[in-house]
């Protein structure tokens, strides 16, 4: 498994993929763990911070965020930490509110059995493993207009690789691939440059495997290709 926690330079696309194996495991499930999920969604996204592992919010606003009366947010607070997905830093005292950290280990290990549920590309990507080959399971999103084959005459290992991307598959080229330009090279890392943060974590996530192999193909000196905004 990834690690757990939603840090570095893939911090983003990270955060999205713990939000959608909580949404995916509550909506498997019965309506009591379908709201208890919901609420702590609403928790995370509203006032967790991602940096400093902490959520420190008091009852009183978090029953105004739910709707609900204190007693309903401390029955519920506890079943999170039953559950060990909430495990207290800091307890409340004095006027200060109890803080806490999310248990993101035990929150992925019990939200697993649903991960294939999103796809096989979530599913190997959450457990850690390649991606299998990208088919028709993948729908690129839609460019205006056909993208135009690429010139290959400056020679260098992604302007062939460019060439064959176009030529094997238009439609993932027009979509995805026509936009990264080649950045630097260290010994046998190539990195290339997304026009956004999305773009290239979805590139990432789905298509290093076959960069790095069609690179390879034209340059054997190739050995990582990484994508980055």
């Amino acid at each position: 498994m990834h690690s757990p926690k939603a840090v570095g330079r893939q911090a983003a696309a990270r955060k999205y993929d713990i939000i959608t194996a909580l949404g995916t495991y509550a909506l498997a499930r019965g309506k009591h763990d379908h709201r208890l999920v919901l609420r702590l969604l609403t928790l995370i996204t509203a006032r967790y911070n991602w940096q400093r592992d902490e959520l420190a919010v008091g009852q009183r606003e978090i029953a105004r965020m739910w709707s609900v009366d204190e007693r309903t947010v401390k029955r519920e607070m506890a079943k999170l930490r039953g559950m060990g997905w909430l495990v207290v830093k800091r307890q409340g005292a004095r006027g200060r509110v109890s803080e806490y950290s999310i248990n993101f280990v035990r929150l992925l290990d019990d939200t697993r059995d649903d991960w294939a549920k999103v796809g096989p590309d979530y599913d190997h990507r959450m457990k850690g493993e390649p991606a299998p080959e990208q088919g028709a399971e993948v729908v690129p999103l839609p460019v205006r207009g056909a993208v135009p084959a690429p010139e290959a005459g400056g020679g260098s290992a992604w302007d062939l690789a460019r060439a064959i991307l176009h030529q094997e598959d238009a439609a993932n080229y027009g979509s995805w691939f026509h936009r990264l330009r080649a950045g630097e090279r260290v010994g046998g890392r190539l990195t290339l440059v997304a026009p956004s943060r999305f773009h290239a974590a979805y590139v990432r996530s789905h298509f290093t495997v076959r960069l790095l192999n069609v690179c390879r193909s034209v340059d054997d000196s190739i050995t990582q290709v990484f994508v980055t905004e």
